[in-house]
């Protein structure tokens, strides 16, 4: 088998054109992204998801950001609404683990009716008080322990329910005090308190299928972001012993510099496997499609092994684990 193209695209809208099916086929990126632009129905997004797939001619992985909160591309009136996590891990109390297992065991029985089975979470950025507003109620905690303990419950959640998760945004993205979508965050700390704190979650969930990097600079280790640093790839793999898929956060986000097909070179270069392009032009697609070629043979292994725990959601009543995750956020789940 050929090795799949070390990318993920998104398509415009809620329809490919004749020229991205075109495109799509000839670049067979490892998998897609969709975002709210491209979300109308259930019936509309299933039917965009079969048609990606079929211009790849396999069931490649379709990613979202599902986390719920802020950061939610499938809303009500078709999809469920959620707090913010922060506020629902706070909401739950001691029985927060249980009940964000139930929470991303729900979303992911919504992404897989409408052919989604990947989602970029869990989000396992440990919060402070200096965390940029843009991230600090996406993220679980402050406790570094607790905080994986919850990311290991999200992501069994998603697995249940057939979805591939994917841990974000490692090595830790907790410090930044910048937007990264604005600008480069620098998280100015001593590599014993990254390592205690910022790292810790990503080695207690290395054995997840794949990760998105950090946009983040760490100077304790490295003056370029993890995304583009030789250093942090080989800190990830090597020290926080991340095995699977490593695939960027969108390179078009302005904390990275300069044109989107250098950008994929040079994160390609660092160590990570597959590069995540989002909201450019087209043009800007076919360069960072060529930029970024076939997936290395480590690479295409890590992609094989990713997507082997893609699994048949297991048997569940929906209504009966919504009715439990009320009663463990709404105060009673103590009681029982």
């Amino acid at each position: 088998m050929s090795h799949f193209g070390a990318c993920i695209l998104d398509p415009a809208g809620p329809h490919l054109t004749q020229d991205e099916r075109r495109f799509f086929a000839a670049a067979d990126p490892f998998g897609f992204i969709l975002f709210a632009r491209n979300v109308e129905s259930p019936a509309q997004l299933a039917a965009l998801c079969a048609e990606l797939r079929a211009c790849v001619g396999r069931e490649a992985p379709i990613l979202i950001d599902q986390e719920g909160g802020r950061v939610a591309r499938l809303c009500p009136p078709h999809w469920r609404t959620w707090p913010a996590p922060l506020d629902h891990v706070a909401a739950a109390g001691p029985r927060a683990e249980e009940a964000m297992y139930l929470r991303y065991r729900l979303i992911a029985a919504e992404l897989r009716a409408c052919g989604i089975d990947t989602n970029c979470a869990p989000l396992t950025d440990v919060a402070s008080a200096a965390t940029h507003a843009f991230l600090k109620n996406r993220c679980y905690g402050t406790d570094p322990g607790a905080v994986a303990r919850i990311g290991r419950a999200v992501a069994r959640g998603l697995l249940a329910g057939g979805v591939l998760p994917v841990l974000k945004h490692i090595p830790g993205h907790g410090r930044a005090t910048v937007d990264s979508h604005l600008a480069l965050p620098v998280a100015e700390a001593p590599r014993e308190a990254l390592r205690a704190v910022d790292f810790a979650p990503f080695a207690a969930l290395a054995d997840l299928p794949m990760a998105m990097t950090a946009h983040v600079v760490y100077p304790a280790f490295d003056d370029r972001p993890a995304t583009l640093s030789p250093v942090m790839m080989g800190l990830i793999r090597d020290e926080i012993g991340f095995g699977g898929l490593i695939m960027t956060d969108d390179i078009g986000m302005n904390a990275l510099a300069g044109e989107p097909a250098q950008t994929a070179r040079e994160a390609l270069a660092a160590g990570c496997d597959a590069v995540l392009f989002c909201n450019g032009t087209a043009d800007e697609k076919r360069a960072v499609a060529e930029a970024a070629g076939r997936f290395s043979a480590a690479a295409q292994a890590r992609a094989e092994r990713a997507l082997t725990a893609r699994k048949a959601p297991d048997a569940v009543d929906i209504p009966a684990l919504a009715a439990r995750l009320e009663t463990l956020t709404d105060g009673r789940g103590d009681d029982d």
